[in-house]
């Protein structure tokens, strides 16, 4: 147990990251039946699909688990109303700020922890009355900020004084303990997860993640502002030249719409935003969730304890 176990009641230090049209209650409810926290990504799905994923999650498991609520969506307002009536333990946001739902969450007894990309927006949130924070580097898939895992983690657990999840490069134990060395309580896993049995990603969307290399991600939208890490295909090597010829934005935008939903639910892996972290390139097999989950407590408490011999023999 450490301060974020005690604080969310869960048996171990793991969060399965939110990503859209992937977090479903499947995958969430599994996680968390492991001793995590699974996390539902209500994305830009509307309150009633949110409320059925929330029902369905509590139907497979009394575990506690999240729900990620992204605040550019326009159906956040409604999406909030849901996750405060439905009882849900903990909340993650991102993309924006939580302010304005803060007490309605905090009177429903929810932990509310911000995904955030820099040490300004960790100390906002924790001004905000946030409980914890996601710090997510550049490694990640998906909407990614600058700086990467190992320059943000120790930045931001020494700006705040909440506990501290680091997120983005992280598959296996050497990575969850290279976290927790720098500071953070816990950490959170994204890509991994994509191939866990109980994920309903499409199977050439799994795939594509069990093939890749280290050097197989690639990031468009940097002249939008939006940034996100994917798998290079033809869909990007297309944005990627209109980017670089200043093509409107607007082209951009219509080029990238629905993009996401083709690699998940369809499995166009040529045409689609398969969206995945640098740390691709180590996930090499299919488990259950609970087996991941077990395998990398393994490998952290076989990594520290052999830290803590060689310390001791050489000190």
């Amino acid at each position: 147990m450490n301060s974020i176990c005690d604080m969310l009641g869960i048996k171990y230090p793991i969060f399965q990251g939110a990503m859209a049209w992937v977090s479903n209650h499947a995958i969430a409810a599994a996680v968390s039946k492991a001793g995590g926290l699974g996390i539902i990504a209500a994305g830009n799905a509307p309150a009633d699909w949110l409320r059925e994923e929330i029902r369905a999650c509590k139907k497979v498991t009394d575990k506690p688990f999240g729900v990620n609520v992204m605040l550019l969506s326009p159906h956040a307002d409604e999406v909030a109303k849901v996750v405060a009536e439905e009882g849900v333990k903990v909340v993650t946001t991102g993309a924006g700020n939580p302010g304005k739902y803060m007490e309605l969450w905090k009177s429903k007894g929810i932990k509310v922890i911000p995904v955030v990309p820099s040490v300004a927006i960790a100390k906002r949130m924790e001004k905000e009355g946030a409980d914890a924070i996601v710090a997510e580097g550049c490694e990640s898939g998906g909407h990614i900020g600058e700086l990467t895992t190992m320059a943000l983690i120790p930045q931001v657990v020494d700006a705040v004084s909440i506990p501290v999840i680091a997120a983005g490069g992280i598959a296996d134990g050497r990575g969850f303990a290279a976290a927790m060395m720098l500071g953070a309580q816990a950490v959170q896993i994204g890509t991994r997860f994509l191939v866990a049995e109980e994920c309903t990603v499409h199977e050439a969307y799994k795939e594509k993640v069990l093939k890749a290399t280290d050097i197989d991600t690639v990031v468009t939208g940097r002249s939008t502002g939006h940034p996100v890490r994917v798998f290079k295909n033809q869909m990007t090597r297309t944005f990627m030249k209109l980017e670089k010829e200043g093509t409107d934005l607007n082209k951009l935008e219509e080029l990238g719409a629905g993009g996401l939903y083709r690699a998940v639910i369809e499995g166009d892996v040529m045409n689609g935003s398969v969206m995945a972290g640098q740390i691709a390139g180590l996930v090499k097999k299919r488990q259950p969730a609970e087996e991941i989950i077990e395998e990398l407590m393994k490998e952290l408490k076989e990594i520290t304890l052999q830290r803590t011999h060689y310390i001791n023999e050489n000190m």
